[in-house]
């Protein structure tokens, strides 16, 4: 039973983590390029949007497989007290980027989305920082997954 638990929590973690690279690494500079001009918002909002499905489902994974993960390796779930310093770390990391991600979903991608569907004149100078800088959030929640799977294998190593 671990070792489907475990397989599943990595399938998670690779899905997200991978999904978040491609997008970033791929998708983005991909959709950049001249011929894609004409299409390009509405391909990324579709893949974002089906991505965000993916998230979601990682998320609701990670958080139930991760408890009893922990309890199979004897770390006390409820004392923190008790939990080796890379966990704590990591549980804030995983905190941090649960608000990012929250906060882009909910918030700033919805108002990003509104805001693209307004001529460029026609918009507010606080709409423009919007738009220029909402990218950096996903781009710090990719650093986040990178120092998040940094520390769970740190953890299994320990």
């Amino acid at each position: 039973m671990m070792v489907f638990l475990v397989w599943l929590h990595m399938l998670a973690a690779v899905s997200w983590i991978g999904g978040t690279i491609f997008l970033s690494v791929v998708l983005v500079p991909v959709l950049r390029r001249e011929p894609f001009a004409s299409q390009k918002a509405l391909l990324f909002r579709t893949t974002a949007l089906r991505f965000r499905v993916v998230v979601w489902g990682a998320i609701a994974v990670l958080l139930l497989t991760g408890p009893p993960l922990l309890h199979q390796r004897g770390i006390p779930i409820a004392d923190p007290a008790g939990w080796p310093m890379v966990l704590s770390v990591k549980l804030g990391l995983v905190a941090i980027l649960l608000l990012f991600t929250v906060t882009h979903d909910l918030i700033i991608g919805p108002r990003v989305g509104r805001i693209l569907q307004i001529p460029p004149e026609s918009r507010t100078s606080s709409d423009h920082a919007m738009v220029a800088w909402s990218p950096w959030i996903a781009r710090c929640s990719l650093v986040l997954t990178l120092a998040i799977l940094l520390a769970a294998i740190v953890l299994v190593r320990s």
